[in-house]
């Protein structure tokens, strides 16, 4: 079975530069979370409210009435009343969300990622904190590690490959990035996956 997470992660960077700065990654990644678990047919009720669209991801990833930091991939019931959307290909509609039953949230480290270290486990953190405000959702950490013997990233028309100097490789920091995220992000989640 194909997972359309993995396929969606993998998508980021097969063949094709990783645009580290598109603020949109996280969310078409943790979208896909909601399709899998709609195909791996686990819970009958969900399932059920899928089809009858009374769980929505939400199209703005905004609770209404809610005052929380928007995380990457929020799923839960749809405000009654408002319009939902089925997007061909897909199972889960989108639609405004009244209370976040499932939360996620992406985390990729490509590069220098023990200097940013502290920030993301904080983000991590803290994300949890706002998707259990004012109810209590499941909560999904999602954190992608490179781990490659060289790296080059891109912003606009200029290019940075690593050298292992001053700018250390990935594969010089992934093991220990991994780790820091495993002991201090990790298990504050109901479930961290790191890839």
């Amino acid at each position: 079975m194909s997972y359309r997470l993995l396929d969606s992660f993998r998508g980021l960077f097969e063949g094709k530069p990783y645009k580290h700065r598109s603020s949109k990654l996280g969310d078409w990644v943790a979208m896909h979370l909601y399709e899998d678990l709609y195909t791996l047919g686990r819970s009958t009720i969900l399932r059920e409210r899928i089809d009858r669209q009374e769980r929505v991801l939400s199209g703005n990833n905004r609770r209404r009435g809610v005052e929380a930091r928007r995380g990457d991939g929020t799923f839960g019931d749809l405000v009654p009343g408002t319009p939902s959307i089925v997007d061909p290909g897909y199972r889960v509609a989108r639609g405004e969300t009244a209370a976040v039953e499932i939360g996620a949230e992406v985390k990729i480290l490509a590069k220098a990622m023990i200097k940013q270290i502290d920030r993301v486990i904080n983000d991590l953190r803290s994300q949890v904190d706002h998707l259990k405000r004012g109810g209590n959702a499941i909560c999904v950490g999602i954190v992608g590690i490179n781990a490659a013997s060289i790296y080059t990233s891109y912003e606009d028309d200029r290019k940075y490959t690593t050298d292992g100097k001053s700018n250390r490789h990935p594969a010089d920091e992934a093991e220990d990035a991994e780790r820091r995220i495993r002991d201090r992000a990790a298990p504050v989640f109901d479930a961290c996956q790191i890839l």
